[in-house]
């Protein structure tokens, strides 16, 4: 493979100008979609735990929205730093967004990306047939069978990426004489082990499609799903890579006799079926009603530990800077000659050997064999948390063309969705007994107590593989929305309307009885109503010789997900306080110009956002706890300049330039209320987060992509660059009340907030090169190399998170916390992190027959 990779950078580099020959559009059409489609497909939207929030946006009339979606999916680029729940995503007019996190999952869709080109695609600002199109933009993916290529389609792709191997089949009829389209899609994905170490691959995506066109009417019915089976990687500090040598290392996984085994595997189902009737009332007037079924399964399995030291390699007591602090000169605690020789110590352990560095499972078995022989509990297992749903969407929008420079369009959708999350045992490794106790809670209060019971319908309750433990609860959301737009021609003013009102329902269902909240955790709480809706208007002037005026504002109130709506959804019923619709102002001015060599986009915008709720849930080693923390008030804005240019060179040879400076940061101060999994309290504060950014995206990019096309042939290459990547700030380390722990008040009374952590950015260079050949009676083959990160920059941060996690001991006087001991080890220096695949690609072959 990497011979291989070598071959096309001196290929990617060469400009082959003797290519004379013209190629037709189809041909270009066919080479360009497999380099697209094929160049992201292992990278976008399957890594949840690097991030999920990656937004994909495309536009056929914006040179920037064109290019940015998949051109920078290598680093997890968000469209204006907006969470992807921002980006509304629709098959067939019906709402895909998840209704508790409102996002929406692109691996769900992953292998079928024949489908997905499909689109019709809107910005911000474009009018469009299926939605009041959403703040971070909307896209509308056609899954009929008729709109599936009539023949045959067969690729083989080989990778050095998530997964290695791919093959995929696609068979489109087209429409025969009676009106029946037949449509279908298998594809198989598979890596013994992927990009980074310990990771395997295997997944399944198939696509089946049935239509009827029975006079003015057409009936489809489609389904589709992607079962998955993949292993996780895991972020980590600076030092561990150091360590290890390799910024792709790993700490979810190790050896367990001689074999690799990953603690965290994911398993990620969700089929889906479709029904959908078009209904052509007149010439002028159509109704589409699609009805959407999805029974989803999500599985993520984690190694725990009970009484026990933490069994991760890349704990922080296991590092050479816990006994010797590497920051400060001038600490004499620390840096003594004993503390040296304790680090250079640990440093030789963890260099001397590659399963120093990872998990040691024979020695968790072994440890657990002695807990059985003392009758003891299970100190360390697998554990696995379960996010199901079942969701049902039905969606009817009325289009009307009411004159030649005008149509409106009407919309209705109603979506109701039981979420099911529950945590089970996976595997004991060894051990015979595990009871369903909150152990972090023991030490606060007795064993014997209510308190540390996780359900006290079933006191004690013994634990085996494959049962429910620790928590188990249903979310149910509900919604229904009516929208409308309106758009016309009015001379050289083309303008749109649009509005919509939304009512969301939300109401969660303990299965345990938990011990903290004995009277407030089983059973259904009461039921949260919000009413929102809001309105939007755009506008293009056609100012003469090519140039466009684009002039937008809108505004919305936008209900809190369930996901952000209970404090502690896995102990009790309780509702975060001051919960209330976002208000979400938005406005953009554009200019564009083009004719037949150029074509340029430049767009500013900016947003506000206030009244937002987020939530986090984590491990607080300081305690020993489970740190549940709702934060609301939060007032954000989002503002920025966008630019894209293509220039034509001549017909076979054009250059393209694009680039975004963005900002997203909190403007305020935001009331937090957090409890932690040993205490039946809660403790409001307020977070210092004003001025942190928007994390895991970069706020700055840009890119050159010299294009070339001749022949058949096909060739990019890209030169980007990314900067200002914020890490996921920690709250805690902000809380008023930790910062006056910490010492950190000024005379003046403000406090010294710490600075949010940041990553790295950088260049990346990526590139194909293709071909498409006519084969004899229609047939043809295509054969396409993309490769990403050229110049191999390992050093680009792609995201990460701040340690939620205090540089000091503390101790209890009363009801305060105080500061004890400064420890070598800095948590604040310490952020974990992701970086960027080093040279990788892809070599995608293409059979139509």
């Amino acid at each position: 493979m990497q011979k291989m990779l070598k071959i096309a950078v001196f290929a990617l580099c060469y400009t082959p100008l003797a290519f004379g020959q013209e190629v037709d559009s189809l041909e270009q059409t066919i080479v360009l979609d497999e380099a697209a489609f094929t160049f992201t497909e292992a990278q976008l939207g399957e890594d949840d735990d690097m991030s999920q929030n990656v937004t994909i946006l495309t536009s056929s009339t914006n040179v920037y929205a064109n290019e940015v979606g998949y051109l920078f999916s290598p680093v997890r680029f968000r469209y204006r730093a907006l969470g992807q729940k921002y980006n509304d995503i629709y098959v067939n007019g019906a709402p895909m967004n998840d209704l508790e996190s409102g996002q929406f999952r692109y691996s769900n869709v992953g292998g079928i990306n024949n489908l997905t080109r499909n689109i019709d695609a809107s910005l911000p600002f474009e009018d469009n047939n299926f939605s009041m199109t959403a703040l971070g933009g909307s896209n509308n993916y056609n899954f009929r069978a008729s709109q599936v290529a009539a023949g045959n389609k067969l690729s083989l792709s080989g990778a050095n990426r998530n997964y290695t191997l791919r093959g995929m089949y696609t068979y489109g009829s087209g429409i025969s004489e009676k009106g029946w389209a037949f449509a279908g899609s298998l594809c198989y994905r598979w890596a013994n082990r992927g990009y980074v170490e310990g990771t395997f691959y295997n997944s399944v995506s198939y696509y089946l499609g049935i239509q009827k066109l029975a006079g003015n009417h057409s009936f489809s019915l489609s389904t589709w799903g992607n079962p998955t089976e993949r292993a996780s990687q895991g972020a980590g500090t600076d030092e561990s890579y150091w360590i290890a040598n390799n910024y792709q290392y790993n700490p979810y996984w190790g050896y367990q006799n001689g074999k690799v085994r990953n603690s965290r595997v994911i398993n990620d189902f969700a089929p889906t079926g479709l029904f959908t009737w078009d209904w052509t009332i007149s010439k002028k007037t159509r109704l589409t009603t699609s009805l959407l079924g999805k029974y989803s399964t999500y599985k993520s399995t984690r190694l725990n530990y009970n009484n026990a030291e933490n069994p991760q390699p890349d704990y922080w007591k296991n590092l050479p800077s816990s006994n010797f602090d590497v920051w400060d000169e001038t600490d004499d605690q620390y840096r003594t000659d004993q503390a040296l020789f304790d680090f250079n110590n640990a440093l030789s352990f963890l260099t001397s050997s590659k399963e120093n560095r990872q998990i040691n499972w024979d020695r968790l078995y072994w440890s657990n064999r002695n807990a059985n022989e003392q009758g003891a509990d299970a100190l360390y297992y697998v554990e696995a948390k379960h996010n199901d749903n079942i969701h049902l969407a039905l969606s009817s929008i009325l289009h009307s063309q009411l004159t030649n420079k005008s149509h409106m369009n009407l919309g209705l959708t109603l979506g109701t969705n039981k979420g099911m999350h529950y945590k089970t045992m996976d595997d004991m490794l060894g051990a015979k007994t595990f009871h369903n106790i909150n152990t972090y809670a023991v030490g606060n209060y007795a064993s014997t107590s209510d308190i540390v019971q996780y359900d006290l319908n079933n006191r004690n309750a013994t634990v085996a593989e494959g049962d429910r433990f620790g928590y188990d609860y249903n979310l149910y959301a509900r919604r229904g929305q009516l929208w409308g737009n309106y758009t016309e021609n009015f001379g050289v003013l083309h303008y749109s309307i649009a509005g919509k009102l939304t009512y969301d329902g939300m109401q969660r269902e303990g299965n345990m009885r938990n011990g903290m909240f004995a009277d407030g955790s089983y059973g259904k709480s009461e039921a949260a109503h919000f009413l929102s809706g809001g309105g939007k208007y755009s506008s293009s002037i056609n100012l003469g010789g090519g140039s466009t005026l684009l002039v937008g504002a809108g505004f919305e109130l936008r209900a809190p997900q369930i996901t952000t709506a209970f404090v502690s959804p896995e102990m009790n019923n309780d509702f975060v306080t001051n919960l209330r619709n976002e208000h979400l102002f938005s406005s953009e001015l554009g200019y564009q110009f083009q004719n037949s060599r150029f074509h340029l986009n430049l767009n500013a915008y900016y947003y506000h956002v206030s009244h937002g709720t987020e939530w986090q849930n984590f491990y607080f080693d300081d305690i020993n706890s489970f740190s549940y923390v709702s934060m609301t008030g939060i007032n954000k804005r989002y503002y920025g300049v966008e630019a894209g240019l293509n220039v034509k060179f001549t017909s076979s040879f054009n250059v393209t330039l694009i680039g975004a400076l963005n900002e997203g940061e909190n403007t305020n101060n935001a009331r937090v209320r957090y409890m932690n999994s040993t205490k039946v309290t809660y403790t409001d504060d307020i977070v210092m987060n004003k001025g942190m950014h928007e994390s895991g995206t970069p706020l700055t990019a840009a890119s050159v992509i010299f294009s070339y096309s001749s022949g058949g042939w096909f060739i990019d290459l890209n030169c980007n660059y990314y900067d200002r990547i914020y890490l996921s700030y920690s709250p805690s380390y902000r809380y008023q009340g930790t910062l006056t722990t910490m010492q950190r008040v000024n005379n003046d009374g403000t406090f010294d907030v710490p600075e949010q952590a940041r990553g790295k950015g950088g260049f990346m260079v990526d590139g194909s090169i293709g071909k498409s050949l006519r084969l004899k009676r229609g047939k043809q083959l295509s054969i396409n190399l993309s490769v990403t990160n050229i110049l191999n920059n390992q050093h680009l941060c792609t995201g990460g998170y701040e340690q939620s996690r205090s540089d000091y001991t503390v101790k209890q006087d009363g009801d305060n916390i105080l500061m004890n001991n400064q420890r070598a080890y800095k948590f604040s220096r310490n952020p974990k992190k992701f970086y960027a695949y080093g040279i990788n690609g892809m070599l995608n072959l293409t059979y139509r027959f």
